[in-house]
């Protein structure tokens, strides 16, 4: 079983992309409460680690993960892991927060209410007026089918990696971010930066 983090305030991520867009999202941000984010590197690990967070009742606990392509079933996943804390039926819209001790908050990419992942939510910050985005979206739905090796359910996230290839630091949706290649005051980001708040204030 996996060793408890010690910081009192821990948000667990699946992967580092997920960790390095949080970590840019919350500088661009006002009135960012202080808190650690750990990458568990895969949903496995990330689960585990969770389940030996809420352990600690000191402690404030949120967990980032996809809800890939069935979020009724990753919301039974992370739910399964809460043991005596009580949960509500559903994902709420504006990102699950449950308080006690510990105080625990859940999100699942992109929205809490739509199936899909971290490029789904980075998708969204992109601009309306962006010239490249089309392109990209061109780009990818132009490739024959038998020629691609991306499964269909990962054609957002082959369009958000095509677009960021465009940019100064490609293949990076945190640098994205951090240069202000996208915006930030979209209802998906807007609620995910405020579910931080109200979770680590």
């Amino acid at each position: 079983m996996a060793n408890p983090h010690s910081s009192p305030r821990i948000l667990l991520v699946e992967g580092r992309d997920d960790k390095h867009v949080i970590q840019h999202l919350s500088h661009r941000s006002e009135s960012m409460p202080s808190f650690d984010i750990k990458d568990t590197d895969g949903i496995d690990q990330l689960l585990d680690i969770f389940e030996v967070e809420i352990d600690h009742k000191e402690k404030i606990v949120g967990i980032v993960l996809d809800a890939n392509e069935d979020l009724k079933a990753r919301w039974r996943a992370v739910t399964g892991r809460l043991g005596r804390i009580d949960s509500p039926a559903q994902p709420q819209r504006a990102g699950t927060i449950i308080d006690g001790k510990p105080r625990v908050g859940i999100w699942l990419m992109p929205n809490n209410q739509s199936c899909g992942e971290l490029e789904d939510f980075v998708a969204a910050m992109i601009p309306d007026d962006d010239p490249v985005w089309p392109l990209s979206e061109q780009y990818i739905d132009g490739i024959p089918k038998k020629c691609r090796a991306f499964k269909s359910k990962k054609t957002v996230r082959a369009k958000v990696h095509a677009w960021l290839a465009t940019r100064e630091e490609p293949r990076k949706m945190g640098a994205a971010i951090r240069a202000q290649d996208v915006n930030i005051d979209g209802e998906d980001a807007i609620s995910f930066v405020q579910w931080l708040r109200d979770l680590f204030e």
